[in-house]
């Protein structure tokens, strides 16, 4: 485990993979870090809905970030794992490749996204930060806003999936 529970700070991230690049979030929504489980599909959800699992008694819907951010998918592996953070209206998980690190990210090293980056589909970019590695060049790190990521439709939506599904 990596101390999630424990870092409860603002300028602290949970960094982890998503096809081959680095992204990050605050850790404070980040409840738990969980290896994959069998998840258990449920017809006519949302396409980036992977189905519904067990946390702590209750369900809870997952998501594949591939999917929300239009990104490749592919086969999960040993390193695959479901962030299971709290939005304002339900408890999410989520499938990411792998999570490195709880990491300090000070402000000053992170630079607005580009606005050609941004349009309606990409407001949940925060920011890119480049981090200082042992090398020539710096580790970037896209910063994502978990509130934005999943718009508060799709809260809403899945917050009444998981209702549904439980009753």
């Amino acid at each position: 485990m990596l101390g999630i529970a424990a870092a409860k700070q603002s300028n602290e991230y949970v960094i982890f993979e998503l096809a081959g690049e680095n992204y990050a979030v605050d850790v404070t929504p980040v409840v738990n870090v969980l290896r994959m489980v069998e998840i258990t599909e449920v017809p006519h959800a949302p396409s980036f809905v992977e189905g519904i699992v067990n946390f702590r008694g209750n369900v809870m819907p997952v998501i594949d970030l591939r999917k929300r951010l239009d990104l490749p998918v592919s086969e999960h592996t040993k390193q695959t794992r479901i962030m299971a953070v709290s939005l304002d209206k339900a408890m999410v998980g989520m499938i990411v490749d792998a999570v490195s690190e709880v990491a300090e990210i000070p402000p000053d090293i992170i630079e607005p996204p580009s606005p050609i980056l941004l349009d309606v589909d990409s407001d949940f970019l925060k920011g890119i930060a480049k981090m200082p590695t042992d090398s020539e060049e710096d580790r970037l790190v896209i910063i994502l806003d978990l509130a934005r990521v999943l718009s508060t439709q799709s809260q809403e939506a899945l917050a009444e999936f998981a209702e549904n599904v439980q009753a």
